[in-house]
């Protein structure tokens, strides 16, 4: 019902104002593989790929195509919903091995924007022995997705009125108001579809998919929230796991808490400490530029404090005085999406809070060419929201802001708000897993995450590596988010032996980064030895730093969680 909000207690649904509540069937690990029918395991039945070249021109050299799976699992011969795929063939056929599965994260990242944008980035041996394979989750992108604007110019013309985060009394009533006004829309459109996008309903899709490509196990590389619906498939279907890269690791304890139909104290990205490891992150970011000269570093003082004095006087001088566009809340944000990514991005970083502080507004990205895509900025709800608990009062999250800002400094203000829309999102997943997470899978699982990841630290993929029934944690040396897209030649060489050798690296292995950032001296890259230290983190000091422009489409940081 429009203009009522849905409270989640701790015992489970309360339904304020009489309004009409959706239950949610929470799944656990009695049962929940799905059984063989007839002796044909479930997801090896009616879907069929027909594969032919892909229409955009970003896609050059990929093959795509439409697969139909069932929108409700529980009821399989009722609505079903379309998956857009994508792959490009194994560029070895007489080696070719097989297929791998990618995940792009987001949570909802489309695959068919993913996969052509980091399919570089795999290692070449890898690219060479498998058609590498991906697809837009159900809910997003090109498959049947959640959309709530007729046009993307609708669409954007909405988001452009809503800032990255509210900064005040005024901002915070309509920042609510707003996100308010999303659910609505959307609870308008497609009510059911909302109630079946969760991660569970796509691992199954996913297995739908292993089947149609002919694979009797899985092999798979999920990166940042990608991670999460790997650990999700490695329990719901433990007897057919190949081989399954988690690379950025969600904590699935953190993501699920007690279930979705429980109303936790923090908000998803506060319990998984994403405010705790940009803070992190920017702290490394400022002292490696403090120490780099400034044709290395933009924004260098001369000295780690320094910068760090430097950047904190930016950040007061434009609560109090924008330039341009560029408000506190726009620097802010473009200051988390500019530390995903070392190279180039840290250096583009570095020069647009240089330009800031010189009193100057960056020059903004070109529009791409073309008809505009649809941002879908709230797919990344549809999931979120109703997989994931979050607070179900509006008004608790100018104290969860004040809490996460002592902790994490001004980056924290974005993870606070990016769990608000959830407050009023209008449906919760009619069937979720919440684990066990230990179900013993046909092959171990290899976790990888760099030591500073801003969005998922380093602690999410020691409690991955913890909770899985077998499990090698592989730790990158290194900054940003993934070490797929801040790439180590030594953390592909590993890939590439335990994908196609089944070999996984010796306990407490580590990689470095290929490039350091700034140009600052690091051990040589691919050093792979020696039992791993825990990075040094105090979890929960910085203030935060400098930004880079991003335009708003489904690649782009700025309008993804992780």
């Amino acid at each position: 019902m429009p203009g009522v909000r849905t409270r989640w207690t701790r015992r489970g649904a309360v339904c304020a104002a009489g309004a009409l509540l959706v239950s949610s069937a929470v799944v656990t690990g009695a049962g929940a593989a799905e059984p063989a029918r007839g002796g044909v395991p479930v997801g090896d039945e009616g879907t069929v790929l027909e594969w032919k070249p892909c229409a955009g021109e970003e896609q050059r050299g990929f093959e795509c195509a439409r697969a139909n799976v069932p929108l409700d699992y529980a009821r399989p011969g009722r609505r079903t919903v379309e998956l857009a795929v994508i792959r490009r063939r194994a560029t070895d056929s007489a080696a070719r091995a097989g297929s791998l599965f990618f995940n792009p994260g987001g949570p909802g990242g489309p695959g068919t924007v993913g996969l052509p944008a980091l399919y570089a980035k795999f290692p070449e041996q890898l690219r060479e022995r498998y058609d590498i394979i991906s697809w837009d989750p159900r809910g997003i992108g090109e498959s049947t997705a959640v959309r709530c604007f007729d046009t993307a110019e609708e669409a954007l013309g909405w988001h452009a009125r809503v800032p990255a985060f509210p900064v005040g009394a005024q901002q915070r009533g309509a920042y609510i108001a707003a996100y308010a006004d999303l659910a609505r829309r959307c609870e308008q459109r497609d009510p059911e579809l909302l109630r079946h996008v969760s991660t569970a309903d796509t691992a199954r899709d996913l297995d739908r998919l292993r089947g149609a490509v002919g694979e009797r196990r899985l092999s798979y590389w999920g990166i940042s929230y990608g991670s999460f619906l790997g650990a999700t498939y490695a329990n719901l279907f433990p007897h057919r796991v190949g081989r399954l890269v988690l690379d950025g690791n969600v904590d699935p304890q953190r993501w699920m808490t007690d279930g979705p139909r429980s109303e936790p104290e923090l908000p998803t990205f506060l319990r998984l400490g994403s405010d705790l490891g940009s803070a992190d992150t920017l702290g490394k970011f400022l002292e490696l530029c403090g120490r780099a000269p400034a044709s290395g570093c933009a924004f260098s003082a001369g000295s780690p404090s320094a910068t760090r004095a430097k950047l904190s006087g930016l950040l007061q001088r434009i609560v109090k005085r924008p330039v341009g566009p560029w408000t506190y809340a726009r620097t802010v944000s473009e200051i988390r999406g500019g530390i995903y990514r070392v190279t180039p991005e840290w250096a583009t970083l570095a020069k647009t809070l240089q330009t800031l502080w010189e009193g100057r507004a960056p020059l903004e990205p070109a529009p791409p060419p073309g008809p505009l895509r649809y941002p879908g900025f709230e797919q990344l709800y549809g999931v979120l929201c109703s997989d994931s608990p979050n607070p179900g009062d509006p008004g608790r999250y100018a104290a969860l802001d004040s809490l996460s800002t002592a902790r994490a400094g001004d980056l924290g203000h974005w993870w606070t708000w990016a769990g608000e829309p959830c407050a009023t999102w209008p449906a919760r997943a009619s069937m979720s897993y919440t684990g066990p997470w230990d179900r013993p899978t046909a092959h171990p699982v290899l976790v990888v995450n760099p030591a500073y990841d801003p969005a998922t630290p380093y602690q999410g993929a020691k409690a991955m590596a913890r909770e899985l029934a077998d499990a090698r944690l592989l730790t990158l040396n290194g900054y940003g988010h993934t070490a797929l897209d801040n790439p180590s030649r030594c953390v592909g060489r590993y890939a590439v032996r335990y994908f196609v050798e089944g070999v996984l690296p010796p306990e407490g292995a580590t990689c470095n980064q290929d490039t350091p950032p700034f140009a600052t001296r690091t051990p040589t890259a691919g050093a792979a030895a020696g039992v791993h230290r825990a990075p040094a983190s105090r979890w929960g000091w910085e203030r935060p730093q400098a930004a880079r422009p991003c335009p708003l489409t489904l690649a782009c940081p700025r309008h993804s969680f992780f």
